[in-house]
């Protein structure tokens, strides 16, 4: 079994999105990430569907605004018929298990079969996510985003999937700060893509860039085929 894509569930799923935001003026985060996931989430008929934002406390409690890409993949689980999972690890939480990444792995552990996880890089326990994340048996795609503001700090880590799962493809998208990073989990033996191009920003000249232009809505997308 593989994920299949549904162009006709991705749009009513990106419709969807957009109107969630649009009905959330206070929504924290780049609006045509948030469509973009959503509609990713509709096309892949998404039925579990873990969202991982940045979790870093805000200096006042008023700043703390919802994630755009939150209320789009919570609008786009209602479409698919889907469960929405959103990862936050309180402090308590942290307190009793000893640690940020323990917490997580524990909270991760009890989503099984995930399909889509929507990753901020910024999370302190992002690897930990990732390490945590348990695929169903059609794989699993992770969307990463925040990865400009993590270079800029620090290179960003090798993958660290789970053992069991294998990365077949991966795509950078120029899309928001930094630009987006999707991975293609598969699960069981087979071909792995090597770790070292993980995150690598591609050079100019190499690969193929992909402009599709939805001529519904005249949005258009840039994507870069490996």
């Amino acid at each position: 079994m593989k994920l299949v894509w549904c162009p006709d569930t991705a749009s009513k799923a990106y419709i969807d999105g957009v109107r969630a935001i649009a009905g959330n003026d206070s929504a924290d985060g780049s609006p045509e990430l948030a469509e973009l996931v959503a509609a990713m989430a509709g096309g892949w008929n998404a039925q579990l569907i873990v969202d991982a934002p940045d979790t870093t406390p805000p200096s006042t409690s008023s700043s703390r605004r919802p994630p755009a890409t939150s209320l789009s993949l919570a609008a786009a689980a209602r479409r698919t018929g889907g469960r929405y999972a959103r990862v936050d690890v309180s402090r308590e939480e942290s307190d009793h298990s000893g640690s940020s990444s323990s917490a997580t792995e524990a909270a991760m552990a009890r989503l099984e079969a995930v399909d889509l996880l929507v990753l901020d890089a910024r999370r302190r326990d992002a690897a930990a996510v990732l390490r945590a994340a348990r695929p169903g048996p059609r794989g699993m795609v992770v969307v990463r985003h925040g990865i400009g503001c993590v270079r800029r700090r620090a290179p960003a880590p090798p993958w660290g999937m789970a053992a069991g799962t294998r990365v077949v493809r991966a795509a950078y998208l120029p899309i928001g700060a930094g630009g987006v990073e999707v991975l293609h989990v598969g699960v069981g033996k087979g071909p792995s893509l090597p770790t070292h191009q993980h995150s690598r920003r591609p050079s100019s000249g190499r690969g193929r860039w992909i402009h599709h232009v939805n001529h519904r809505t005249g949005e258009g997308h840039v994507f870069r085929r490996q």
